[in-house]
């Protein structure tokens, strides 16, 4: 589990697609460096969000650490983009005990949206971003909590049907973060709020159990519900 506070920006140092090291596991694994000041306590098997991906660590030094990437983690998030000097948000999993100051965020990506407008505004930043997954909308909504690149935001304006949303990044969060290094049609990553997934989950649950006890029984009330249902899945 993660907090959406970013600790630290690292730099990609090395990449490869088949790695055939003990550590790689023959797979695709990045490599980290510039990470000196989150691995005083890491151990192997260690996890750490790049872009708000929950990655396990499988080798480090002073100031380097590796980690390996499935086929569909790079399929489902932007980590595919990466090349050798990338920038990346990096954040240890939450401790027990340490103050929380984001929201719930744990490292597992539902999809990328597209940067589509980018506008200042004082010393702040207005981020417009492009959803192609209308099924995550209902769990996007104004003042609520969104992880993007793994950094917690603030939803601000959302267009269902059009299907993008706005956030608003102030000053200091520009400066300890990759989006304000990102430009338009950069694909970022985004996870919903899980409380929003979990009460969703349980409304529809409750609605379709109302529609088994219903059949049989007033047809107005039936309807009513399928109709419910059928505006969830919008």
């Amino acid at each position: 589990m993660f907090t959406g506070i970013v600790e630290h920006m690292g730099t990609v140092v090395h990449i490869a697609d088949h790695d055939t090291t003990v550590s790689g596991g023959n797979g695709w694994t990045v490599t980290v460096g510039d990470a000196e000041c989150i691995l005083g306590d890491c151990h192997i098997g260690d996890s750490i969000a790049i872009n708000g991906t929950c990655l396990t660590v499988t080798e480090f030094n002073k100031d380097t650490f590796k980690v390996g990437i499935a086929p569909e983690t790079l399929r489902r998030t932007n980590l595919g983009t990466l090349k050798v000097g990338s920038k990346v948000n990096l954040e240890r999993a939450m401790a027990a005990g340490q103050r929380f100051g984001g929201h719930m965020v744990q490292g597992h990506v539902d999809s990328t949206a597209t940067i589509t407008n980018i506008t200042p505004e004082g010393n702040s930043i207005w981020f417009q971003l492009t959803l192609p997954d209308a099924s995550l909308f209902p769990y996007i909504i104004p003042k609520g909590f969104i992880a993007i690149d793994g950094t917690s935001l603030t939803v601000c304006d959302v267009n269902d049907k059009e299907h993008w949303f706005t956030i608003m990044m102030i000053a200091h969060t520009q400066a300890h973060v990759v989006m304000p290094l990102k430009q338009l049609g950069d694909k970022v990553n985004i996870e919903v709020d899980m409380m929003g997934k979990y009460a969703l989950k349980s409304v529809d649950n409750m609605l379709r159990g109302l529609l088994e006890s219903s059949k049989g029984q007033s047809s107005v009330f039936e309807n009513l519900v399928k109709k419910m249902l059928a505006e969830r899945t919008l």
